[in-house]
């Protein structure tokens, strides 16, 4: 900043404008709150404190990616940082209080949690997609907020900013938080994710929250051993058997692949860096030198590892001959598109299962199972996107599944699927195209698997291992269609001016060295929605027509920018990308606006 006065006949420079402060509204939530010892709190409650509210909801994992981004944030500012989880459900089972308790507990959640089944709190801070976070001062006003994930380190040079500004002012507040920690709870499992039959006949269980292996007897009760610990895995997932006779194991957290040799113990690194893959990074190329993002399931089919990268919205292969990994399918776009691998899109694709010229796919946020065949093109069997989902049986275009996890080939070419937000084992028989429900009472059931003619299903929020008879006829239960609980935008009919807001982070400017440094791409669900304005393009700002007729509908935007470091004398400066996807419900509606902002923002 100069303060020096201005040149004769120049114009004097304007005053810095002052940015509006606005008080943070107070957090309401009808289910309470968890991690706080049963005390209520309220922001008067933080003041002195600062405060990141991190609006999540537990299918999404995004949103547990920015759980683990902000632990290392959490502990280094713990005597003047609060970060405040509110939980804002996208699923019907997510609104459940005990389905939010085990979730924290899930996924070792350190700090408040405002469970707000209602999103009434979302409302208040007008959040428009998960995972949002909203940082706010030692005086209750708000001075931040971000959507998606990656923001990790903005928000560090932020809170530091604020510890200074608020020290010299008198205005912050040291010392211990409001979080209370649960206690532990007792048991052989925790939150088991995926399993695999051995060849002994035992049965080989990810034990998720205790970052374990766990190998059981065949009675699926009886503990053998235990395998690594938190030392070794981060909440691994999926299984699947190497030809070599190692177990390949989805290390979600770490961001690899492993292999466990159940004969000696040892365990491997096969692929992954460790490091989460961004935008930009390479896609394939030797499979210790690429990057991957919470690979959630395993499968070997057709010569190869397939690798369900829920964190990408991908699929992806490992070749243990050539020691490569690559893309098999997906554009990292969020949604569910069918047609060629390389162009389909996924929503956190979760389990896997190898079935002749088949790998079935369980499609979480889609609620959807769904298959690649061996000519690369990936076709939907149940499910029609990210927002319709339920409990309806009946022939599978019209079936509904609610965030499926995993999926099993049954002998006769049908597959059972662990539909797990309505706890139940369903059957889809593509001989028929019919979904029928096979067993019911189930706790989020993450995964199954066949045992002499039985089905072995894992219940994850029961901590067991469940052995069901597959039944002659599927139990009838009543059918329930949902969609999404998240408030939509009310637009108007015609003209719709969509902008996508970009700053590139401070010492950072747009890369325009080889062209246009931004993408914007583009659809609509249903497509008839926009009658103009689909499609990719370079600029951010693009005038959509709306066609009012058909009344509602979901638009897909995904943007991306590349930035690189601001420094004339660096002739070689670090570039980034930068990109967000976002599903926004709208409504068409008499008076809604006709301008649709975005924020894109920029990840240091």
């Amino acid at each position: 900043m100069n303060d020096a006065a201005p040149a004769p006949g120049q114009a004097p420079a304007p005053a810095p404008r002052r940015r509006a402060r606005v008080r943070a509204p107070e957090l309401v939530g009808a289910g309470g709150w968890l991690n706080t010892g049963g005390k209520e709190l309220n922001l008067s409650e933080l003041r002195g404190k600062i405060v990141v509210l991190d609006f999540w909801t537990f299918c999404c994992i995004n949103c547990l990616h920015v759980l683990d981004e902000l632990r290392e944030l959490e502990e280094k500012h713990r005597d003047t940082l609060v970060i405040v989880g509110v939980h804002s459900p996208k699923f019907v089972h997510e609104a459940d209080h005990q389905a939010v308790v085990d979730a924290v507990e899930r996924y070792q959640v350190a700090h408040p949690v405002l469970d707000d089944p209602e999103l009434v709190t979302w409302k208040q801070y007008a959040v428009r997609a998960w995972p949002t976070l909203v940082v706010i001062d030692p005086e209750g006003y708000v001075v931040a907020q971000h959507a998606g994930e990656g923001h990790a380190h903005a928000i560090a040079r932020l809170v530091t900013e604020l510890e200074a500004e608020h020290e010299a002012k008198g205005t912050l507040r040291r010392g211990d938080g409001p979080y209370v920690a649960p206690e532990p709870v007792a048991g052989d499992l925790r939150f088991p994710g995926k399993a695999l039959r051995l060849p002994s006949g035992n049965l080989l269980v990810t034990d998720t929250t205790r970052h374990q292996l766990v190998e059981l007897a065949d009675d699926g009760e009886t503990v053998v051993r235990r395998i690594g610990g938190a030392g070794e895995f981060n909440e691994p997932q999926g299984l699947a058997p190497l030809p070599d006779g190692r177990i390949a194991v989805a290390d979600t957290v770490n961001h690899r692949i492993r292999a466990y040799d159940p004969v000696s113990g040892a365990i491997e690194t096969v692929a992954g860096t460790g490091r989460q893959w961004w935008q930009g990074s390479p896609t394939e190329g030797p499979a210790r030198e690429v990057d991957l993002s919470s690979p959630w399931d395993l499968a070997w089919w057709e010569g190869r590892l397939w690798i369900a990268m829920a964190g990408t919205h991908q699929i992806w292969t490992y070749d243990p001959d050539s020691g490569t990994v690559r893309r098999a399918a997906g554009t990292t776009n969020e949604g569910l598109v069918d047609g060629a691998a390389d162009e389909a899109w996924f929503a956190q694709p979760s389990g896997l299962a190898a079935a002749g010229d088949r790998l079935w796919i369980a499609d979480s946020e889609n609620s959807a199972l769904r298959w690649i065949d061996r000519d690369g093109q990936v076709r939907t069997a149940v499910g029609t996107g990210l927002f319709d989902f339920g409990h309806r049986d009946g022939d599978a275009g019209q079936a509904l599944l609610q965030h499926p996890l995993g999926v099993t080939a049954l002998p006769d070419g049908s597959v059972a699927v662990c539909d797990t937000y309505n706890h139940a084992l369903r059957r889809y028989d593509p001989a028929s195209g019919q979904v029928t429900t096979l067993a019911t009472g189930l706790r989020e059931p993450s995964d199954a698997v066949l045992v002499d003619g039985d089905i072995v299903v894992v219940e994850s929020a029961a901590h067991r291992l469940t052995r069901l008879r597959l039944p002659e006829e599927a139990v009838r239960v009543p059918e329930v269609a949902h969609r999404t609980r998240r408030a939509a935008t009310e637009i108007a009919g015609g003209a719709l001016r969509l902008d996508v807001v970009f700053e590139a982070p401070t010492g950072q400017k747009l890369d325009t060295r080889y062209g246009p440094s931004t993408r914007l791409l583009v659809s609509a669900t249903p497509p008839e929605l926009l009658r103009a304005g689909a499609g990719t393009g370079t600029e951010l700002s693009r005038e959509l027509e709306i066609d009012p007729a058909v009344g509602a509908g979901v638009l897909h935007v995904s943007a991306m920018a590349a930035s690189c470091d601001d420094d004339p004398a660096n002739e070689y400066p670090a570039c980034h990308v930068h990109q967000q996807d976002w599903g926004v419900p709208v409504v068409v509606t008499e008076g809604g606006t006709a301008r649709l902002p975005l924020i894109l923002a920029g990840m240091a």
